[in-house]
């Protein structure tokens, strides 16, 4: 039993990681219909503000997280309001290379804003272990656990159970029909940027303990997540969610039990084939038109 929770318990924390990237993928593909693939890239530039005020400016380790929000926020309201909305008139094709392209741009930015230096972040609790049974988790992993759910619950009650939350349902369901109906729809899509880069920034945060903070190591999350929401489908805030704890789960398991060197490999190509008989995702509806 122990040889099945101890993974499980480490996938709970690593899937929270991979649902909040996967969140701020779909909340901008929902409001702009712009696939996000610099989620990684902004996540990881918000990160290593953090660090850089933790370790450069000696703040603690919350101020820094508030100041890395602050960056969050400024970062998506920029690529919103500057690039985004520049973009009307383009092809999806267009946009996705353009977010392609803001991955380079946040590689760039990074290291002659930060420094070259590889950096360190600390965990929020730093010792400490829940054991049950012969398996042990970290109370930091736990306090991971807690983020990525309350995280998500806030959002999805956010969505269900207030004005702005019916603001982007709107606006994810069609954007031109909720401007006639006077939502301010310019509104929406920046607030679903700076929330998409505020999640990224918190998702490299809880992951930059295990690592070390530097533009790279926020790639294999970027990946994690998009797959998420392929797995999860497009057409739901949650189905993302459910895509990155099984993904998480699944790519554990596979390493401890099959094989370490290639285990993800084998969870893409699970994925792949899945995709082959439901092409929409575990959640994703398919929509007919009559004509």
């Amino acid at each position: 039993m122990d040889m099945i929770l101890q993974p499980f318990m480490r996938s709970l924390e690593t899937g929270s990681v991979y649902a909040l990237a996967a969140l701020g993928i779909i909340i901008v593909w929902r409001t702009s219909l712009v696939m996000h693939f610099a989620q990684g890239s902004m996540g990881m530039f918000g990160a290593t503000a953090v660090a850089f005020v933790f370790n450069r400016a000696g703040a603690p380790l919350w101020i820094s997280v508030l100041a890395g929000v602050g960056v969050a926020v400024f970062l998506g309201f920029g690529v919103d309001f500057a690039i985004i909305r520049r973009l009307k008139r383009a092809t999806a094709v267009g946009k996705e290379i353009i977010t392609l392209g803001l991955i380079m741009v946040f590689l760039g930015l990074a290291p002659i804003i930060f420094g070259t230096d590889p950096m360190l972040l600390p965990r929020f609790i730093k010792s400490g272990d829940l054991n049950i049974g012969s398996a042990a988790i970290s109370y930091n992993g736990i306090l991971n656990i807690a983020i990525g759910v309350a995280v998500a619950a806030v959002l999805f009650l956010v969505l269900q159970k207030t004005k702005i939350g019916l603001a982007i349902r709107a606006t994810a369901s069609n954007e031109s029909t909720a401007r006639l109906m006077g939502i301010p729809t310019r509104s929406v899509t920046l607030f679903a940027w700076a929330l998409a880069g505020v999640l990224g920034m918190l998702a490299g945060v809880m992951i930059a303990p295990s690592v070390t903070v530097t533009p790279t190591f926020m790639n294999t999350v970027q990946v994690s997540a998009l797959f998420a929401c392929v797995l999860g489908g497009f057409q739901t805030f949650y189905g993302p969610v459910i895509g990155a704890y099984i993904i998480a789960v699944a790519s554990n398991f596979l390493k401890l039990y099959v094989s370490s060197v290639w285990g993800d490999q084998l969870m893409y190509v699970m994925i792949l084939v899945f995709l082959l008989f439901r092409p929409n995702g575990l959640i994703g509806r398919t929509y007919m038109q009559k004509v």
